[in-house]
């Protein structure tokens, strides 16, 4: 792992104290270290792909990792001619806290003035790259790894029950919170401020999500341009693409393509497992560009050979199975010589192309019928004693429970850990530990913090922070690393997605048609066949594989059995998942399975 990570107060000059913080957090042993301390700090930076350095300059520090863009020309002419962290530091002292809206592309930072006893801390605008802090008294300790802040000795590693909590509902630990008490991550376009003892947070940026007109010719030209502009940006020597068959992945490929004017490398997963495979798109896409394509199916085995990997690579706890493909896919291409991968990761998010956007519609209208006629007619027939549980009088008593329930709660109406009463699930003294409503209120923050009130833009707002930033960008980042492969997504530029923000909410979602405007204005570019596919995903059959490969079968029941004694889920309860996963709901019982199984495979290779 790549990264930076220091302090601010009363532990200086420790040189050792930087090496163990870098050891916690495995940093990577190809990586050059760029260390300083003094008396009053510590700062680090390891880099391995060229893209971390600290700079220390007339009693400043900063580090820096990432790509970042300087929207101010003599920013820019530093970071040109000496690096970018130096023109951090310059920013720094020139713009202060407004140096982050001067910034585009990936990026995390820190500024410390000892002198001064102030710091500033800052993450990219998708979140991208990953920044956590804690503060102990005098002590500011910062890192984009929470096990290099962990290992600072005025912090320490004490477990917060609601992180777990938190990991079984989302599948991941959504920032703010970490996995430990008293560290903290940073959310996408947020920064930390230090001054006079105290902390303050803030975001430096906000989705605009301000139509724009609705001349299609006029914003397909713009749009085209943008993504050229953005797969440009991303291309560099011994670069390749990831290439699942889906949208995202097929546009990137075709508009590197256009943009090379000869053909991409690129790699594709495949799974011998009904409802799994997608290789026909990915073939088909290939074949419309002329890729120079690497196929890989995905065997039981692999799952085996990963799952320590994931154990060991992530900072927390990871429940994402796709790890497992996006860790394969990358490993592939490093073996063929590449060192970058090009990923189509969010253009679901800015684009309106997850199903729930349409689907929630539907909901949505409900709102819409007349009060009197609701509560009047169709909520006691939808009701009817004895009839209420038989189509089609079912499905109606469904839609209504579910369209009652607000947005954004009602996009986890079918939770794991709402479809079993928690008595059922969780030990008693492990829900007496924890706020099961705390989920909810994280959901209703971000969805309420859109600057939009239509409901398409403010579920794409909480889709980019708890999708993307929380989830997927740190399943392919972390995998991609653990390969040996830099990744970059550029749909996620900066400037191509003030573009899609900026689309009324009908070019995203136009009645049940999902990213409207983006397969409109791809018709030359993408096969008609994966314009008119249904969106899929990059699923990993675990639950299936699992109950009938007998090396994976004997992990899970081996790491189940080890989980038992944590006293946090009901030992009863894990025996219950493994027998219905062995019948008809492998594939439910198996997500959960997957969960519980990682849980354990971390806590076994982390507990320090």
């Amino acid at each position: 792992m790549d990264g930076i990570f220091g302090w601010l107060g009363s532990h200086g000059a420790h040189q050792d104290l930087i090496r163990y913080m870098g050891h916690a957090a495995r940093l990577s042993p190809e990586g050059v270290l760029h260390e300083h301390s003094s008396q009053l700090l510590g700062i680090a930076a390891c880099s391995r792909f060229g893209k971390a350095n600290i700079h220390v300059e007339n009693g400043l520090a900063a580090a820096l990792h990432g790509r970042p863009r300087f929207l101010d020309d003599g920013l820019a002419f530093i970071a040109r001619n000496q690096n970018p962290t130096v023109a951090v530091a310059h920013g720094w002292m020139r713009h202060g806290e407004e140096l982050p809206t001067l910034m585009q592309g990936n990026f995390a930072f820190a500024v410390m003035e000892p002198i001064r006893n102030r710091a500033f801390l800052a993450l990219d605008r998708v979140g991208a790259e990953r920044l956590c802090y804690a503060k102990n008294g005098s002590d500011l300790v910062f890192g984009s790894s929470v096990q290099e802040v962990a290992a600072h000795p005025s912090i320490g590693r004490s477990i917060d029950p609601q992180a777990i909590y938190d990991y079984l509902y989302f599948h991941t630990i959504p920032a703010p919170r970490s996995l430990y008490q008293g560290i903290h991550k940073l959310l996408p376009g947020q920064y930390v401020t230090l001054q006079n003892g105290r902390i303050r947070t803030g975001f430096y940026w906000h989705a605009d999500y301000t139509p724009a007109a609705t001349d299609f010719d006029g914003l397909r030209a713009d749009f085209r341009q943008l993504l050229d502009h953005a797969v440009r940006d991303a291309d560099a020597p011994a670069t390749a693409a990831f290439l699942s068959g889906g949208t995202d992945s097929s546009t990137v490929v075709g508009a590197l393509t256009a943009a090379r004017g000869s053909p991409v490398d690129t790699f594709s997963i495949g799974f011998d497992a009904a409802g799994f495979d997608e290789m026909e798109y990915a073939r088909c896409a290939a074949e419309c560009y002329g890729s120079r394509s690497r196929e890989y199916y995905l065997k039981p085995a692999d799952i085996v050979t990963a799952v320590p990997v994931i154990a060991r690579e992530y900072d927390e706890p990871f429940g994402n199975s796709s790890a497992v493909p996006a860790y394969f896919c990358a490993k592939n291409a490093r073996a063929a010589g590449f060192e970058r991968m090009l990923a189509g990761d969010g253009g679901d998010e800015i684009f309106g192309g997850n199903a729930r956007y349409a689907k929630h519609g539907l909901f949505e209208a409900y709102a819409s019928v007349p009060a009197p006629l609701r509560r009047g007619l169709i909520e006691p027939i939808a009701h009817l004693p004895g009839l209420s549980n038989y189509f089609p009088l079912s499905k109606l008593k469904s839609y209504v429970t579910q369209a009652r329930i607000g947005l954004p709660l009602r996009l986890e109406s079918y939770n794991f850990l709402h479809r079993t009463p928690l008595d059922q699930i969780l030990a008693a003294d492990f829900i007496h530990a924890v706020d099961p409503s705390s989920t909810n209120a994280a959901l209703v923050e971000v969805y309420d913090r859109t600057a939009s009130d239509h409901y398409i833009n403010r579920l794409m707002h909480l889709d980019l922070k708890f999708t993307l930033a929380d989830n997927d960008l740190r399943k392919v980042g972390t995998m991609t690393e653990a390969a040996g492969i830099e990744a970059d997504y550029p749909l996620l530029d900066d400037r191509l997605m003030a573009f899609a923000n900026h689309l009324p909410p009908d070019f995203k979602v136009r009645g049940q048609k999902l990213r409207w405007f983006f397969k409109q204005a791809l018709t030359d570019l993408l096969p008609e066949k994966i314009i008119n596919k249904t969106k899929h995903g990059f699923g990993l059959p675990f639950g299936v594989w699992s109950a009938e490969y007998a090396p994976l079968s004997e992990l899970v029941g081996d790491s189940l059995s080890d989980f038992k004694q944590r006293g946090w889920i009901q030992p009863a309860y894990l025996d219950h998942m493994l027998t219905m996963q062995r019948g008809p709901h492998a594939s439910y019982y198996g997500v959960m399975i997957w969960l519980t199984m990682m849980l354990e495979q971390w806590l076994q290779a982390n507990e320090h």
